[in-house]
C-alpha cells in the first residue's frame, strides 16, 4: 500500500506541486548571487564591484533565500532521519557564518595579535545575541500567532540543555586562565561529538507538510533523499559564500559612520553572520513551530559553545605551527565570564522546558542594558548578577533538575523505527508527531 501511495504521489506531483517546485527555484535564483560572485572573486575572474550597501544587499538577500530552502529541507528531513539531528545539522549550517568570521580571526591571529581578542570579540558577541536576542524574539514571535504566554520548548530539547549545561560550567574555568589551549579544543570538541551522536538516536517527526515541503515528500524515496541533500549542500554552500561579504558590507557601513571596530566585530558582524540561524528560527515559529525554532537555537548554542570555541585554538596552532595558547587579555576575560553568566541563567530559565513572556522579556532587558553600557563594571556585574540569579532560580525549581536528566535520558531512549515501509511514505500526507516520553 505505501508503494502504491509513493508511486502515485510521484506521479500527481508534477501537476499538483508544479506552483511549490516553481517557488522552491525561485529561492535557489534569488541564492545564486553569493556563490557566483563569490567564484569569481576567489577565482580573480571579472565581477562587479559593489559598493558597501549594495554588497551587503545582495549577499543578505541570498543568506534569506539559503534560510528559506534550509526550512523546507529540514521539514521534510526530519521525516527520514532523527528530528533532533535534522535540526542539529540544520544549526551547524545556519551558523557557518559565525564560524567563517571568528576562525579567520584566529588564523590570522599568530600573524596580526590584534585579532585574537577580535576572535574572542566576535565569538562573545553571537553567543549573547543567540539568547539575548533571538531566543526573546522566537517567543515573541509564537506569541504574535497564539497569543500564549508560556511556550512549550519541547521535550526534545531536554539533551540540548544538559550538554549546554556541562559547556557552559567547564567555560566559567576561561576567563581565570585568560587563554584557550588545545586542551580545552579536545574537551569542547569531544561534548559536541558526543551530544551529536547522541542526538541521531532520538525519534524522527511524523506532522502534515505544506507547501514547498509537501512537494518534496511527495517524491519517491530516492528522488526525496537527493532533493533534501542537495538543498542542505546548495543553502550551506550559500551561506559560507555570503557570510564574508555580508559582514564586510555591513561593517564598512559602519565605520563610515564612525562606530568603532571593536564594537563592530562583537556586534555588527555577528548580527550579520548569526542572520542565517535567527531568519530560519523565525520561519519555523511563524509557520506554527517555535517549539522547532527554539531546538535549532539550542542546538546552535551548544554547537557554538562547544565546536566553535574548540576550534578557536585549533585554528591558531595550526596556523602558526605552535603549542602556545590563544591568550586573551582582562576584557576578553570579562567577556567570556559574562557570555558564561548569561548562559547558565539561560539553562535555569528552560530546566522547565517551558519560556514564559516574563522570563523572555527578563532576558531580553537585561542583554539590552548591558549591551549598551560597555564598562569593565558592567560586564562583571552583569557576569555576577546572571550566576546569582541562575542558582536563586535552580533552587527554586530544584526537582525539575533531576526530570530534565530523566527525560533527556527518555529521548534516547525513543530510538528510531526501522520500519522501511514508514520511511517510503510519502511524507506529505497528514500525520502526527509521535508522542514523546511521559
Amino acid at each position: 500500500m505505501s508503494q502504491e501511495r509513493e508511486r502515485q504521489g510521484a506521479l500527481e506531483a508534477p501537476n499538483n506541486y508544479l506552483r511549490y517546485w516553481l517557488q522552491i527555484t525561485a529561492a535557489v535564483l534569488v541564492a545564486a548571487p553569493a556563490p557566483v560572485l563569490r567564484t569569481l572573486s576567489i577565482a580573480d575572474l571579472p565581477h562587479p564591484e559593489l559598493p558597501s550597501g549594495a554588497e551587503s544587499a545582495i549577499f543578505g538577500l541570498s543568506i534569506l533565500a539559503a534560510a528559506t530552502l534550509l526550512v523546507w529541507g529540514t521539514e521534510v528531513a526530519e521525516q527520514l532521519v532523527s528530528a533532533m539531528l535534522a535540526l542539529a545539522v540544520l544549526a551547524i549550517i545556519a551558523v557557518l557564518p559565525e564560524y567563517a568570521v571568528d576562525l579567520y580571526f584566529a588564523w590570522t591571529a599568530p600573524d596580526n595579535p590584534e585579532n585574537a581578542q577580535f576572535a574572542l570579540a566576535n565569538m562573545t558577541g553571537g553567543n549573547r545575541l543567540l539568547i539575548g536576542f533571538a531566543w526573546p524574539s522566537v517567543f515573541f514571535l509564537f506569541w504574535l500567532r497564539q497569543r500564549k504566554r508560556d511556550l512549550a520548548v519541547g521535550k526534545q530539547n531536554a539533551l540540548g540543555l544538559v550538554f549546554l549545561s556541562v559547556a557552559t560550567i567547564y567555560s566559567f574555568s576561561i576567563p581565570l586562565r585568560q587563554h584557550l589551549t588545545l586542551f580545552d579544543a579536545a574537551v569542547l570538541i569531544g561534548l559536541f561529538l558526543v551530544y551529536l551522536a547522541l542526538s541521531s538516536r532520538a525519534p524522527p517527526f511524523e506532522a502534515e507538510l505544506v507547501g514547498p515541503a509537501q512537494a518534496i515528500a511527495a517524491l519517491p524515496l530516492g528522488p526525496r533523499w537527493a532533493v533534501v541533500a542537495g538543498i542542505f549542500v546548495y543553502a550551506a554552500g550559500t551561506v559560507f559564500a555570503a557570510a564574508e561579504p555580508f559582514a564586510e558590507g555591513l561593517v564598512d557601513s559602519g565605520k563610515a559612520l564612525g562606530i568603532e571596530e571593536f564594537l563592530l566585530v562583537q556586534w555588527v558582524a555577528p548580527l550579520a553572520s548569526e542572520a542565517p540561524e535567527f531568519l530560519v528560527a523565525a520561519m519555523l515559529a511563524l509557520r506554527g513551530r517555535a517549539s522547532a525554532g527554539m531546538t535549532l537555537l539550542i542546538s546552535s548554542k551548544v554547537n557554538q559553545w562547544t565546536l566553535l570555541v574548540g576550534s578557536l585554538p585549533v585554528a591558531y596552532s595550526i596556523s602558526g605551527a605552535t603549542w602556545a595558547p590563544l591568550d586573551m587579555d582582562a576584557r576578553q576575560a570579562e567577556e567570556v565570564f559574562l557570555t558564561a553568566g548569561q548562559s547558565l541563567f539561560a539553562i535555569a530559565v528552560l530546566t522547565s522546558l517551558s519560556f514564559s513572556a516574563r522570563e523572555a522579556t527578563f532576558i531580553f532587558v537585561m542583554f539590552s542594558v548591558q549591551l549598551v553600557i560597555p564598562i569593565p563594571q558592567v560586564r562583571l556585574g552583569f557576569g555576577a548578577a546572571y550566576v546569582l540569579l541562575a542558582l536563586l532560580w535552580f533552587l527554586s525549581e530544584r526537582p525539575l533538575i533531576p526530570q530534565l536528566f530523566q527525560t533527556a535520558r527518555q529521548t534516547l531512549a525513543q530510538a528510531p523505527s526501522a520500519n522501511p515501509a514508514r520511511s517510503a511514505q510519502p511524507a506529505g500526507r497528514s500525520g502526527r508527531k509521535k508522542p514523546g516520553p511521559t
